[in-house]
């Protein structure tokens, strides 16, 4: 059985599906409950792990995919035959960082139905989750309140978390976002980006919001929160939006923040976007969006530190993780970086990047440790990019151990990517890109292995590429291109550019070899 008892509830289900439920146990649900670590102190059990059904409609993904997805993170399609990763370990062996903020129980648990909730997906709920959630911050009770929701579609309009709470969303739980625009209020744009990303003015507060809080715990056994952006996505496509368009999940000015065991769907904007946050676990998350729907970004870091990103499977319209610090002279006037941030055991498709670093950086962007990606059918394997007025730094990133196939490009770094706020922007700011470490990344049908373009009055440096291979379907070998830059290259195949050196001693590459 299935039980919340450790987090001070009394709801059970049962372990395994029922016959008329068999069919809902999608490759998404194995993904992330199939084990939990036991640091976590939640012993989940999978409900579906006995049964596998691959319903298409599900995935928002044509063709399907792949079915070695399940059970293990790091696989890639059956149709690419790619090496082992350079230093295999056992499931036991795997390293974590998710013990920055450790999961916690809570004494006292209330459900969304005891406050007039009902999840029919048509009543809307908006003023149940404003009442529990009132609830919790004003009685304090000590260890903190779990707020249950139930098997059930859950319509609501947006609404904000307090502190010492969890959201525990069950099997077959949706929260559900209304397409009712005048339900969505306007907030302040935020200070590193002066403005709406999209447009001048405020912009829609995200379905989920949180300013301010700590120790937050948002999970479940795979219960969904589905934006339903479709209605956005075309209004973006028509050019009929008044305001930037919301994210599912917000968090500003927080800490000691867990987001796992959760489907991500159809956000009408970026999915999770922590921003002037610490100590920040993301895990065991599941994250969809069709690949045509616009800025549909998967994880989003802004201007935080001490951010771990574990052992999840993302398929959006945009980069699946972007590490960001803000937008132009406003990220640089806020100057907060984005700094210790662990990202590992991330499969996932777009067409657009895996793995990006910026563009918006204007606050800086260091200490970053990337291992353990697996990416297919993508526009971009690794993408770090950056402008001319962003300023800032880009410096201290590694990025280990990483499976591509048919992607457009594996890698790319360039300074001339991404567009700006508004005229006030310095062109003098020139971003500061060093101490790049990219390692043991394998590639098939990748059509141009890399382009690695720096800025004339401020190129890259310290660029370190060692045993990449990344192999062309064709016979015919595409050459890298490079511009600007300056560092090593070994043991690179198609053979890396000439302004990359394969010398060893005070090379960028001395402390790999």
């Amino acid at each position: 059985m299935l039980s919340i008892e450790n987090m001070g509830g009394h709801y059970t289900s049962p372990g395994g599906p029922s016959p008329a439920k068999a069919d809902q146990c999608s490759i998404f649900s194995l993904l992330r409950v199939e084990t939990r670590s036991s640091e976590t102190g939640f012993p989940f059990v999978s409900a579906c792990k006995d049964s596998l059904s691959f319903p298409h409609s599900t995935l928002n993904h044509d063709p399907p995919l792949p079915l070695t997805a399940v059970g293990n993170l790091t696989s890639p399609p059956p149709s690419s035959p790619l090496p082992p990763p350079h230093h295999p370990t056992t499931a036991a062996e795997e390293p974590t960082c998710s013990t920055i903020v450790p999961m916690k129980s809570r004494p006292e648990t209330i459900s969304i139905a005891d406050f007039g909730g009902v999840g029919d997906g048509r009543k809307l709920n908006t003023n149940a989750f404003k009442e529990a959630i009132f609830r919790i911050q004003h009685l304090h009770h000590a260890g903190g309140t779990t707020l249950f929701i139930p098997p059930g579609v859950w319509l609501t309009g947006p609404f904000n978390l307090t502190s010492h709470m969890t959201l525990f969303l069950s099997q077959g739980a949706v929260i559900k976002a209304s397409q009712d625009v005048e339900r969505w209020p306007l907030i302040d744009p935020l200070p590193s980006y002066g403005r709406g990303r999209e447009l001048d003015g405020g912009r829609y507060m995200s379905l989920i919001h949180g300013d301010g809080i700590q120790d937050v715990i948002i999970t479940g056994d795979n219960g969904t929160i589905d934006g339903q952006g479709d209605m956005w996505w075309n209004m973006w496509r028509q050019r009929t939006l008044p305001f930037t368009r919301p994210n599912i999940l917000e968090l500003m000015h927080s800490t000691d923040i867990i987001i796992s065991n959760v489907v991500f769907r159809n956000s009408p904007f970026w999915n999770i976007h922590p921003v002037y946050c610490s100590y920040l676990v993301v895990r065991n998350v599941t994250i969809l969006a069709p690949h045509d729907s616009p800025n549909t970004d998967g994880i989003d870091p802004d201007s935080s530190s001490n951010v771990c990103i574990e052992d999840s499977y993302i398929a959006t319209g945009d980069d699946l993780v972007a590490i960001k610090s803000g937008w132009d002279e406003y990220g640089i006037a806020y100057g907060r970086p984005s700094s210790g941030i662990t990202i590992r055991r991330v499969t996932g498709s777009s067409p657009f990047a895996g793995i990006a670093v910026g563009s918006e950086t204007s606050g800086g962007v260091e200490n970053v440790w990337i291992e353990n990606i697996t990416i297919f059918n993508s526009g971009f394997g690794i993408h770090i990019k950056t402008n001319v007025g962003r300023g800032g730094y880009i410096r201290n990133i590694t990025i280990t151990d990483v499976k591509m196939t048919e992607v457009r490009y594996g890698l790319r770094i360039a300074g001339d990517v991404g567009d700006h706020p508004d005229d006030k922007f310095n062109p003098n700011a020139l971003p500061a890109v060093s101490g790049l470490m990219i390692k043991n990344v394998w590639g098939e049908e990748v059509q141009q292995p890399g382009l690695i373009k720096g800025i004339k009055n401020s190129p890259f440096t310290g660029i370190c590429l060692y045993n990449v291979k990344l192999l062309n379907a064709g016979s015919r070998e595409v050459p890298w291109k490079c511009t600007d830059v300056s560092g090593s290259a070994l043991v690179v195949q198609p053979g890396a550019c000439s302004e990359l050196t394969s010398t060893t001693g005070s090379s960028a590459c001395s402390t790999t070899i």
